[in-house]
């Protein structure tokens, strides 16, 4: 017997499909109040994330300026960490413009190594008069503790998970009040903090905490008070506010079931229990920001810091805490900071009371009744019409309430729960049709099925395909004078890009990189039959890699019905000499990365079309010899032409950059991971459509003894 014909179906099928209805809204009044239970809280705050997008917070007073030290101030006084004395400049500066508290997002736990006292550690052979000179000089942290002192400042005091075993130094705090309880049973909890050198960090007038935690990947709040082993901590934004105002100490007010508030002078800031806000945010805006580079320099318009409340930090790529929020996914954590005071100070903060649960319960259950009532007594498109009003009406009353009172009402859920319950109504009066819906169903569970199998089968390909890549440790284990770093990521289950390096004697090393011009389970059949081929005419032809690549492109050449080609760049390595011989068949030429104070090569020469393109091409080698330490960097089109979000492609250009930041002794592993990473940031959030190959090789010099 079908389920439908079963009596308990048939009851809930009976007086219309009503008592389904009433079942499955009691169920879902109970999945509403706790979203958790199932992992629908996910949907609720996209919903809440959804309103901030569509009307994100309007800069009223705009009480924040950030002076950011972005990618034009590293441009012009180079790479971060600075000298303190610059940072001291910098509140020098500032200080002059009268702001009413400048804040600090960073955090000094080591002393400046740049100090004058510690160039000699780095700049071996100094004379002794010399040295005691500098060794007079004051340090860049006294500078900047001279530059803080007497000055509305507040220092980023990080809160650590775990005590990282470093001896503890003076916990510093603004001095609270609490009201009504113990705070620090519902705050966040920190079991350590890591401050500035006590030399900065004593001279400081406040100090407050920079952590803000990421509910599910985004920021949507912010803790005002955390604990921090016995003691409670302000946050950055509280403490810039307690210092800008003059006000001596906090109040947290503490209720049964939480934190109340946190009060700043005459201001008392509404919290959620565990002492935190619901952020509204406004979009990045750039009179938010002065560069530091412009303070520095002097032309930066003091007025602008004029009562202000300033923070200090770093927004350069790559070095700044980027954030996802509701209104970006990229958002710098000093302007997350300065998003908090401006919402303060605006009194512009999003609240959810406790009450709220109750009123989307509420608006679910009255709605839920009358889709009961009305949908078996009305037509299809009757009932989709009134489903689609209720809809509306509770999502335009939710905005409405975000938008007037920042108040966050929850239609996402009640609005799912309702789409569920009309769907089972609709589905209840349309009964007759359930024949055809079990086709269907088998029809889908047959593809499904089908499906299933092959992925699995794809991802057995991608295994095999995978493991028939060499890797380094296993190819030479104890091998002293070579350096390899080899990666590969196909843009599907398998793919066409291949690399392959083995020994051909005791000195000679042989490597390549390829890339074919198929794609999928085509490209991934023709690479691992090039691949052997190649192999195999290098084992036979070990004298001359041109010759190689003569005898490998007749060989793949042979049985190419389809009509592919393989671009393939080879080359053998004397590990004793350093002698190198390449060929290039039609492969994004290598670079080398000299050991030196050499300029970056690409070795464009030698060569020809790639493999079964042309046949019978006299294929030419060049060669090079290489010096201790010179690395070379092979690739495919997947890094050059990695596409961006916007569809930007990655190119050579940003390539040769980042080849140019590494330094001398840089391991084959970095360069290789460096490329890779920055590959994989460019590209976050597109689907990759091109395999990806890395081959880096570095020639450390000959063994000790060997000429």
């Amino acid at each position: 017997m079908h389920w439908s014909e079963q009596v308990w179906v048939r009851a809930l099928r009976g007086r219309r499909g009503q008592p389904l209805g009433l079942l499955l809204l009691v169920t879902f009044l109970g999945v509403g109040l706790a979203p958790d239970v199932l992992g629908l809280a996910a949907l609720r705050l996209a919903g809440f994330d959804a309103y901030q997008r569509w009307a994100p917070r309007a800069r009223r007073s705009a009480p924040a300026v950030i002076v950011a030290i972005d990618e034009e101030s590293l441009r012009l006084h180079g790479q971060w960490p600075w000298p303190r004395t610059w940072l001291a400049r910098l509140v020098g500066l500032l200080a002059e413009a009268h702001p009413a508290a400048i804040g600090i997002d960073l955090v000094m736990p080591e002393a400046d190594r740049l100090s004058p006292g510690r160039v000699p550690e780095f700049v071996p052979g100094m004379g002794p008069s010399l040295v005691r000179e500098l060794a007079k000089l004051p340090s860049n942290d006294a500078v900047l503790a001279q530059a803080l002192s007497g000055r509305p400042v507040v220092l980023g005091v990080a809160g650590l998970e775990r005590d990282p075993g470093r001896p503890a130094q003076p916990l510093r705090q603004a001095p609270l009040r609490t009201i009504g309880g113990d705070p620090r049973r519902f705050v966040p909890r920190y079991e350590a903090t890591l401050r500035s050198v006590e030399e900065i960090d004593r001279v400081a007038k406040g100090h407050g905490l920079l952590n803000f935690e990421a509910e599910r990947g985004v920021v949507r709040r912010m803790p005002l008070v955390a604990a921090a082993g016995d003691a409670v901590l302000p946050s950055f934004g509280v403490e810039i506010l307690r210092v800008a105002t003059g006000a001596p100490l906090l109040t947290v007010r503490v209720g049964a079931s939480g934190v109340e508030g946190v009060g700043i002078s005459g201001l008392l800031v509404p919290t959620e229990p565990d002492g935190s806000v619901r952020l509204r945010f406004s979009r990045t805006d750039p009179s938010r920001f002065v560069s530091a580079a412009d303070v520095l320099a002097g032309t930066a318009d003091l007025h602008v810091f004029e009562r202000k409340l300033v923070l200090i930090g770093v927004t350069a790529l790559g070095l700044s805490d980027y954030q996802a929020t509701p209104v970006t996914e990229r958002m710098s954590g000093v302007e997350i900071h300065a998003q908090l005071l401006e919402s303060i100070f605006d009194g512009d903060l999003l609240s959810r009371p406790r009450a709220a649960a109750w009123a989307e319960a509420a608006v679910l259950l009255l709605a839920g009744l009358g889709l009961v009532l009305v949908v078996p007594r009305l037509a299809v498109r009757a009932s989709v019409a009134a489903f689609a009003l209720l809809v509306g009406l509770m999502g335009a009353g939710g905005f409405l309430a975000y938008l007037h009172r920042g108040v966050l009402f929850d239609a996402a859920l009640p609005s799912l729960a309702l789409g569920a319950l009309f769907t089972a109504m609709l589905v209840v009066t349309l009964a007759e049709a359930e024949s055809q819906r079990q086709i269907l169903r088998r029809s889908i569970e047959q593809q499904r099925e089908q499906a299933a199998r092959v992925a699995g089968e794809l991802e057995a390909a991608r295994r095999i395909q995978m493991s028939s890549l060499p890797q380094p440790t296993a190819v030479f284990p104890n091998e002293t004078r070579l350096d390899l770093y080899a990666f590969l990521e196909p843009a599907r289950e398998v793919g066409g890009d291949l690399y392959d390096f083995f020994a051909l004697d005791r000195d000679r090393v042989f490597f390549l990189i390829g890339d074919v011009s198929g794609k999928g389970v085509p490209g991934s059949l023709f690479m691992a039959v090039s691949k052997a081929l190649y192999k195999s005419a290098a084992l036979r032809q070990a004298r001359q890699v041109e010759t190689v690549m003569r005898e490998a492109n007749a060989e793949i050449s042979r049985d190419n019905a389809a009509g592919l080609f393989v671009t393939v760049l080879a080359g053998i390595l004397d590990t004793r000499t350093g002698l190198l011989e390449y060929c290039n068949a039609g492969h994004e030429p290598p670079y080398l990365l000299p050991s030196g104070e050499r300029p970056i090569l690409r070795l464009a020469d030698g060569g020809g079309p790639p493999l079964c393109a042309v046949d019978c091409f006299p294929y030419t080698a060049s060669s090079r010899h290489l010096e201790p330490g010179d690395t070379l960097c092979l690739v495919t089109d997947g890094v050059t032409e990695a596409a961006g979000a916007g569809g930007e492609l990655y190119g050579r250009e940003r390539l040769e950059v980042l080849l140019a930041k590494t330094g001398p002794g840089t391991s084959a592993a970095d360069v290789g991971d460096a490329i890779r990473q920055e590959v994989g940031r460019f590209t976050e959030g597109v689907e990759p459509s091109d395999d990806l190959a890395i081959l880096v090789v570095r020639w450390k010099g000959p063994s000790p003894g060997e000429g």
